[in-house]
């Protein structure tokens, strides 16, 4: 019998097809015959007792012209799933939040819900990087524009970041003789209404800002390296950083085996984290992204390692692994 998967995500006409590793698990899915399902998080809804979605089956092709075609939406309860990946990116809000609730309770019924609702819930992406100390660098999350002055004086120059971002948003370096330091400050926080992190600059972010994805807390051997344009801090591709492949090394391993238990005790089956240097700085657990441009340039299939994964779990009750 076929497995019965459902994929929440954005919008599927809005995706870009040769970097979106959503579409990368569609194809994969498709091509091991599973009936595949699309819904966006709008189209979840709880009615007497039960958790039902509107859904449409979804055919896709690696054609940038025409890469997706639905058919039309039904309502079904979505505990006769096997699976269901949970890809909405950010923001994380509190309609995410409502979301993850639902999907708790279809991973309850029985479900394999990926990652695991609960824990989506509870790990913030960058302070959950703050539970290894020994891989991370000096940092201070606050609010308190004191509070994050005394921390770029003690380390000279800092990055600032909100605990909610995505793809470098409002991300800002900061020196401790900065004469816009206040404003940086002011904006980042929105005048003290919103807690952000301050993490000392790692030098070595010339070099890139590598992803490492994690598959059931083991880490795909090549880690894609997202290189900064000439004159810019952020790395992100979406802010014109350069793509390249690179072998992990031994310390990119070490990182992940230090994370490892905790990211299956939560069922955080597919990870990427972000090392610049020697030091980890995030752990995203929302909608990891990679999966395309590490497939093209080292061979890969990282899809088909993760859904061979999830089909090796599919007999073990949720929750309990």
């Amino acid at each position: 019998m076929s497995i019965k998967l459902a994929v929440v995500m954005d919008p599927v006409e809005n995706i870009a097809v040769r970097k979106d590793s959503t579409f990368a698990m569609l194809l994969e899915a498709q091509r091991r015959g599973w009936l595949t399902h699309y819904l966006q998080p709008s189209d979840i809804f709880l009615q007497d007792g039960a958790v039902m979605g509107r859904t449409a089956r979804i055919t896709v092709q690696d054609d940038p012209g025409d890469w997706a075609r639905l058919e039309a939406s039904t309502v079904q309860d979505l505990c006769e799933l096997d699976v269901i990946l949970m890809r909405k990116d950010p923001p994380f809000d509190m309609e995410y939040i409502y979301t993850t609730f639902l999907l708790e309770w279809v991973q309850q019924g029985g479900v394999r819900v990926i990652n695991h609702p609960a824990s989506l819930r509870n790990t913030n992406e960058k302070l959950f990087a703050t539970c290894f100390a020994e891989c991370t660098v000096p940092y201070v999350v606050s609010r308190n524009r004191q509070a994050l002055e005394r921390f770029v004086d003690t380390h000279q120059e800092a990055v600032v970041k909100p605990l909610d971002g995505m793809a470098g948003d409002l991300v800002f370096r900061m020196r401790h003789d900065d004469p816009n330091r206040g404003v940086i400050l002011e904006t980042a926080t929105q005048h003290g209404t919103r807690t952000v992190m301050a993490q000392k600059l790692i030098a070595e972010y010339r070099e890139g800002d590598k992803r490492i994805l994690l598959i059931g807390g083991e880490p795909v051997p090549h880690a894609l390296v997202r290189i900064p344009a000439e004159g810019e801090l952020r790395a992100n591709l979406a802010k014109g950083g350069t793509p390249k492949a690179a072998a992990l090394s031994e310390r990119d391993r070490w990182i992940c085996e230090q994370i490892k238990p905790e990211l299956q005790a939560r069922q955080l089956d597919f990870v990427g984290i972000d090392v610049i240097g020697d030091y980890l700085t995030e752990i995203n657990v929302t909608s990891p992204t990679g999966i395309r441009e590490l497939d093209k340039m080292c061979g890969l299939n990282i899809a088909a390692t993760l859904f061979d994964t999830i089909e090796k779990r599919l007999d073990q009750t949720p929750g309990t692994d």
